[in-house]
């Protein structure tokens, strides 16, 4: 078995590492999750550190490591088919009720964590038919408060817009349109090649999970980039990024860090920093200004967005009951109560 890479400080594991070094079992399902299910490296990796951490907790609860070994250096190598043949759903809750009590997980975390397990055994059962009953098929995931996303009002918008200056203005300031008017995610927006603008007035994304949508830009987004293409650096760009919409300074794809760095370094100049905006708000602010300014259908807005699901989506309806909501409790007669009956003397 090929031993984990230690990870040192500010050095990421790559994934091609985390799927080598598990042991057969999960190797085989994360494979299987990249290649089949056509998920993302950054899914596949978060699949490995779900089941890293049960596969730990089921080692040290078994009695299988000393007592005294740090958990986090507990080794999963030996975990098999026979081990995982003894779980069920009792072990599966015992395990939640750990990360929430032990580990101080939240409960999106610990939802996530229960739908790790839940595809993970469902693979084994389903698919692999290496188990009988599927310990994790009626396991619960705990109640996660949808929170509703923040965003910037179209106000908000224009000043942050309206702030962009520099060297890289043209360079920037189409980054900011393609955000606010498509409402892509940092990863799709930095993964651009130039060969995805199209000539009928459209631009292909890569999302989630590889999978590929097309959006259409209005004159703002075709204006901001034909003021940037030629300006974009030609000369001297790495060979391997020489198709990238978006260049940096030192001639590569512009990395997701330096997209976060200049949005907050722009957002903090429109007045608006410390406020808890990003990247992704920025994605939530284009969904918002649509549904409420446009009167977009939720579901083109699912498409748009290339949500997986509506219900995804429905957050942004959720917005603009709240708005009604507010609306209503600010009319100034909204706490006007009913006068009072005058008794009579009969009374």
């Amino acid at each position: 078995m090929i031993k984990l890479p230690v990870k040192r400080k500010g050095v990421k594991l790559l994934k091609h590492d985390i799927i080598l070094s598990s042991p057969p079992i999960l190797r085989d399902f994360l494979t299987y999750s990249e290649t089949i299910r056509g998920k993302s490296a950054k899914s596949v990796e978060e699949y490995y550190l779900d089941l890293q951490t049960f596969f730990r907790y089921l080692l040290k609860t078994r009695g299988m490591v000393s007592a005294d070994t740090d958990f986090e250096k507990i080794s999963i190598d030996p975990v098999d088919i026979d081990l995982i043949k003894t779980v069920t759903i009792s072990d599966l809750y015992a395990f939640i009720v750990f990360c929430k009590n032990d580990r101080g997980n939240n409960s999106a975390t610990r939802a996530r964590k229960t739908s790790t397990l839940r595809i993970f055994f469902k693979y084994l059962t389903s698919h692999l038919n290496l188990l009988e009953v599927n310990p994790a098929e009626l396991l619960e995931a705990p109640k996660v408060k949808a929170a509703l996303p923040r965003h910037l009002t179209l106000e908000d918008s224009l000043e942050l817009l309206n702030s962009v200056a520099g060297p890289n203005r043209e360079r920037d300031y189409c980054i900011l349109t393609l955000f606010l008017n498509c409402g892509m995610r940092l990863s799709e927006l930095c993964g651009l090649n130039t060969t995805d603008i199209r000539q009928d007035g459209t631009l292909r994304l890569l999302g989630k999970g590889n999978k590929e949508r097309i959006v259409y830009l209005n004159d703002a987004c075709k204006a901001a980039i034909a003021a940037y293409l030629p300006l974009r650096p030609n000369e001297g760009v790495v060979a391997t990024d020489k198709n990238a919409l978006f260049i940096s300074r030192n001639r590569r794809r512009i990395s997701n860090k330096t997209v976060q760095h200049l949005v907050k370094t722009y957002l903090e100049k429109a007045g608006l920093g410390g406020q808890g905006f990003s990247t992704h708000k920025l994605r939530h602010t284009a969904a918002t200004l649509m549904y409420q300014h446009g009167n977009v259908d939720i579901r083109v807005l699912k498409d748009i967005l290339g949500h997986a699901n509506l219900g995804t989506t429905q957050i942004y309806t959720h917005i603009s009951d709240k708005q009604i909501k507010n609306a209503i409790d600010s009319n100034p007669l909204a706490g006007v109560k009913t006068k009072p009956k005058e008794k009579t003397d009969a009374e």
